[in-house]
């Protein structure tokens, strides 16, 4: 079973949930915002999808801008940066999903098609 980490009121994760509706994969969504990813789990989602650690940063979203993450991001080790985003769901790019051996961030959609249709 997949699990969603995503947020009802984001576009691109309501379009992945139809992505995955469509294709008939069964899924668990957790609200990313109220019960973000933890530590361990940020890791091994980043470890699996092959994303740079910067990736997972949510950076249009409005609290990156307002802690000027942008400007910190450099300076901060990758223990930092995973105990900042699973502390706040709202910094971390979405839609995660993972089944627990494979991984995806954000939506692009044939990387998306590719892992979980």
């Amino acid at each position: 079973m997949n699990t969603f980490y995503g947020y009802k009121k984001c576009s691109t994760c309501r379009k992945a949930e139809k992505a995955l509706e469509k294709a008939g994969c069964d899924y668990t969504f957790v609200d990313i915002t109220l019960q973000p990813p933890s530590k361990a789990e940020l890791k091994r989602i980043q470890t699996q999808s092959g994303l740079p650690l910067r990736k997972l940063f949510n950076t249009s979203g409005e609290l990156y801008k307002l802690l000027r993450i942008k400007d910190k991001v450099g300076t901060m080790s990758d223990e930092q940066i995973f105990d900042m985003l699973s502390q706040n769901g709202r910094l971390i790019k979405r839609p995660l999903v993972t089944d627990g051996k494979h991984s995806t961030v954000g939506f692009d959609d044939a990387v998306f098609r590719a892992a979980w249709m």
